[in-house]
């Protein structure tokens, strides 16, 4: 089975069939013995019957007693080895679906993370929930193919030289039983196929509108949308339900048809073999061993249509994850190294200038704005963005990955103690981390803790509050230690007197290293060396925050509604 540090390998991405060869092909040892036994145990249990017949043709009927208790023996002795082989047979076809399982999703998240920013832009969150919820588990199942699958044709061919050798009837009959069959069943699994693609598909939009709700309840309800939006959810979840129910229609058939047709092929069997008994063109140790022989064939019959059922619904999830590893990371093209010494950012599509070494603020109307601007300084958004006299994307990606950090507010916090969440992918020093938690004013989280910077925080930090996320993310990125830090609404969700004391602590910890922070808290702005006022994405005014409120009345009405104050807000007060 493949280990967590190991190379997955080079997913075959052309399309769902072939996705799932490549992961047989992965493990082909595992693979190939799991046909072997699955052939093995399959046709010793066809070979229960015809030790019965020769136990009751050459023991019971002349009275042969040492015969009958010598074919008595060693169908002992075949049942003990099958035991055994299913045994094995079960524990080999475990692995192989558990590999396809890991090894799927290895290949996902290696992929994912190459993705890096250009994920969200590129795929939809419910598409990659839905992948690792329901895909990944119906890929590996359907990989039961490899050992039944096999195991069932080749007890099938046998079966059918027995038979011929009984009764030509018999194996024609036994031959043409299951080509009737696929005949029967394919025009399902086709149907199977396209209602299955639709119903993940909507489970897609189902599970990405829930991820928007997670994500943006709060504001749902301050814009007074969340009965819209629950009315868009409800209709989508009555699409799903609908579709699942077609799903079940074709699936239920299907099954039924899985167990109906291999009976009725049993009973017309054993009808000719009674037949053919009466006449006396067989005897009766061969008409026992044909029955065993169709009884025996049941369960491959009933697993070939199982087999286009798991099929069916396996190279639809295989296509999805075929699909999504299609997407291509965008192209870095950068070769230089980036300006030797701390050069100005500058972004022309806003006019946004950060001076190296000072803190500089981004403030405006629209959020989205401003955060625009960060996307585009720290390079996760094509632009025409310079650092230095150099052009950013001519500026290789790992360079500015090392030198321009963006903290996003919202940022993921993943399961662990506080300590990993606040010192990354490094090891820091004591001493480091107590002056990154202090600057972040988050001294209060590791104190209030049982175990302090040991004691584990659950995903995405939910088990503390807004506001503590917060710091801790401020705390991360402080500790980080960037060139140049660009800091998305870095106190947004604190109360007054702890967003001022990390606007002075924010100061003090970056002296001399270039900052900016997006926001319109006049508690951090008046911090600020230089603050860009921005309207519609463009700076309207340049200056600190004392000079803009006394010239620009936009601005000035901006802080004041950020304060709550109204327009009797006056400089000193904003600047308190």
């Amino acid at each position: 089975m493949i280990d967590a540090y190991e190379d997955p390998g080079t997913p075959d991405c052309r399309g769902g069939w072939r996705y799932l060869w490549w992961l047989v092909l992965r493990q082909p040892g595992r693979s190939a013995a799991g046909a072997v036994l699955a052939s093995v145990w399959m046709v010793l249990l066809a070979a229960t019957p015809y030790l019965m017949s020769r136990a009751i043709d050459d023991g019971l009927q002349p009275g042969n007693m040492a015969a009958l208790a010598g074919w008595t023996g060693l169908l002992l002795v075949v049942g003990a080895f099958n035991a055994w082989l299913s045994v094995m047979r079960h524990r080999t076809m475990t692995r192989v679906r558990m590999d396809a399982n890991f090894r799927t999703v290895k290949v996902v998240v290696d992929h994912v993370v190459r993705l890096g920013a250009a994920l969200p832009r590129r795929v939809g969150a419910g598409e990659v929930v839905t992948i690792g919820v329901g895909d990944v588990q119906t890929i590996s199942s359907c990989l039961t193919v490899v050992g039944p699958g096999v195991g069932s044709v080749v007890v099938y061919a046998v079966v059918a030289g027995l038979l011929l050798s009984i009764s030509a009837p018999l194996a024609a009959v036994v031959l043409l039983g299951v080509p009737l069959i696929a005949v029967l069943v394919g025009p399902m699994m086709r149907r199977l196929q396209g209602a299955e693609g639709e119903y993940r598909e909507r489970q897609r939009v189902l599970t990405a509108r829930i991820d928007d709700l997670a994500g943006g309840l709060r504001v749902l309800n301050g814009l007074g949308g969340k009965g819209l939006f629950a009315d868009a959810f409800r209709r989508d979840s009555q699409r799903l339900r609908a579709q699942g129910y077609r799903v079940g229609a074709v699936t239920s058939w299907m099954q039924a048809l899985g167990m109906g047709l291999p009976t009725l092929f049993l009973a017309v069997v054993t009808w000719l073999a009674a037949r053919l008994a009466a006449q006396g063109r067989i005897t009766v140790g061969e008409l026992v061993s044909v029955y065993g022989y169709v009884a025996v064939l049941v369960g491959p019959v009933a697993f070939f249509v199982d087999l286009g059922y798991q099929l069916g619904r396996g190279v639809v999830a295989a296509r999805r994850v075929a699909r999504l590893l299609r997407v291509q990371p965008e192209k870095d093209t950068g070769t230089h190294d980036g300006p030797a010494e701390p050069a100005v950012l500058y972004d022309p599509v806003s006019g946004v200038r950060v001076t190296p070494g000072r803190l500089t603020a981004l403030a405006g109307a629209r959020p989205a704005d401003t955060a625009a601007v960060v996307d585009r300084l720290g390079r996760y958004e094509p632009s025409a963005a310079t650092w230095g006299e150099v052009r950013l994307d001519a500026i290789g990606l790992p360079r500015v990955r090392e030198r321009i950090l963006v903290a996003d507010n919202e940022a993921d916090l993943f399961a662990g103690t506080l300590r990993e969440l606040v010192c990354g992918r490094r090891e820091h020093e004591d001493a480091e981390v107590a002056r990154a938690v202090r600057a972040a004013v988050a001294e209060d989280i590791v104190q209030g803790l049982p175990d302090g910077l040991g004691s584990a925080v659950t995903a995405q930090g939910r088990s503390l509050s807004g506001g503590q996320r917060q710091r801790v993310r401020l705390a991360r990125a402080l500790l980080a230690g960037p060139e140049v830090l660009l800091a998305v609404e870095p106190t947004s969700a604190l109360d007054a007197h702890t967003e001022a004391a990390v606007a002075d602590r924010l100061r003090g910890a970056r002296e001399g290293r270039t900052t900016v922070v997006t926001t319109t808290s006049p508690l951090v702005l008046d911090r600020a060396d230089t603050v860009h006022y921005l309207v519609d994405g463009k700076v309207a005014a340049s200056g600190s925050h004392r000079e803009l409120l006394d010239t620009e009345p936009g601005y000035r009405a901006l802080v004041a509604r950020d304060t709550g104050d109204g327009d009797a807000l006056t400089a000193q007060e904003a600047a308190r």
